[in-house]
């Protein structure tokens, strides 16, 4: 169930150094073509099709978000932009039991897993609904219901967090997997060696993501690690490592669902390198006119995830253009009144300020509570 490499033309757009090719172990299920390379696509046609149109709302939400950055109505966005196969296909091959512990581009895969669409938008404008009361950034979101963890700016913390979970549920004997997912530049991080050999050692029930989209932030993968490949670095740990690519979503959706039945067996974790590719800034604080050259533009279509879905599902037969325009409609109508009732909706309270923290609240800070509210005038000035 393995090919070679990509084709050339993406080859070349996926790395950035002649030199750090794709290995052959990477996994692969439909070309770039949408063209299937194995004799089972391993998921219905139900279920690629919920599959493409979870990725096409995915990235919809994630223009919408730029724009709303980019109109000043938001403070901050970072997005999937090339990335959705990844994220949908990993998260669609979770079962309701396991937990996700997202790092910051998951966004989608939440919302798939159930998270309101309000809520998450509530999150973006930090309103008085938000349930992190604004004291998060943009894009930093938990929805508990859908066991779905709290995304946390510093590089690789939900890495041990996820790991101490799966020891917690092994205990407990739950029967649940949990699934971190980190970027490339995660894996020079104490917590990736710590989580990693913790979960190596007493084989709990993890699955690794690493979205190696060639880049962390802004250094490139060859500044980033001297490994042949990330996947290589579970060896040292006692844990398998697996490469798929990462922007065929039956490839993700495969090598996914075998790392958690691994994990289910008691075989302990998984690590999974998805080769995907950022066709965007890091985030939108980054400076916009240094994606998305035109030469660079026939390479980032080769890639596109979600466009190699929609080939293969048009030439079976189960997609159209007017299913397209359809789709596209849905969402933007979607879209619309929840936009507006985030943005019509109050910040939060000053004196959410003070809570959250203690069960109950320390004498000194009940007296700055209420100095903040009775405000400058109650204090002569």
């Amino acid at each position: 169930m393995t090919d070679g490499t990509l084709d050339q033309a993406a080859h070349g757009a996926l790395r950035r150094e002649p030199h750090d090719a794709l290995a052959a172990d990477v996994v692969r299920v439909l070309s770039p073509e949408g063209q299937l390379l194995t004799d089972d696509a391993g998921v219905t046609d139900e279920e690629a099709l919920v599959l493409y149109r979870a990725m096409v709302r995915t990235r919809i939400i994630d223009e919408r978000a730029v724009l709303l950055q980019r109109q000043g109505r938001i403070g901050f966005h970072i997005g999937s932009l090339g990335e959705e196969a990844t994220v949908l296909g990993s998260v669609h091959a979770m079962r309701p039991i396991d937990w996700m512990f997202p790092c910051y581009r998951e966004f989608g895969g939440a919302l798939h897993r159930g998270m309101p669409l309000q809520r998450y938008f509530d999150n973006l404008f930090g309103n008085t609904n938000d349930p992190a009361k604004g004291r998060q950034m943009p894009d930093h979101w938990t929805y508990r219901q859908a066991q779905v963890g709290s995304v946390s700016s510093p590089i690789g913390t939900q890495i041990t967090q996820a790991v101490g979970f799966a020891w917690a549920a092994r205990l407990r004997k739950d029967p649940l997997v949990a699934m971190v997912y980190f970027g490339d530049g995660a894996t020079s991080s104490n917590e990736f060696h710590s989580g990693l050999n913790f979960a190596g050692v007493f084989k709990t029930p993890n699955v690794f993501i690493c979205r190696n989209n060639g880049w962390a932030i802004s250094v490139p993968t060859e500044r980033q690690t001297a490994s042949e490949t990330f996947a290589a670095k579970g060896v040292a740990y006692g844990i398998p490592g697996v490469r798929c690519d990462g922007n065929d979503v039956f490839a993700v959706v495969k090598t996914t669902r075998e790392a958690v039945l691994r994990a289910v067996r008691g075989d302990g974790p998984t690590l999974i390198e998805a080769l995907t590719y950022r066709m965007s800034g890091h985030s939108t604080s980054d400076d916009a006119s240094r994606y998305r050259p035109e030469e660079q533009m026939g390479s980032w279509t080769a890639l596109d995830p979600i466009r190699r879905l929609r080939l293969f599902l048009e030439e079976r037969g189960s997609w159209s253009t007017q299913d397209q325009t359809s789709l596209e409609e849905q969402v933007a109508a979607e879209l619309r009144p929840v936009i507006e009732a985030a943005e019509k909706s109050a910040p939060p309270a000053l004196e959410t300020l003070f809570e959250d923290v203690y069960a109950t609240l320390p004498w000194h800070l009940q007296e700055q509570r209420a100095e903040l509210l009775a405000g400058p005038r109650a204090k002569g000035h």
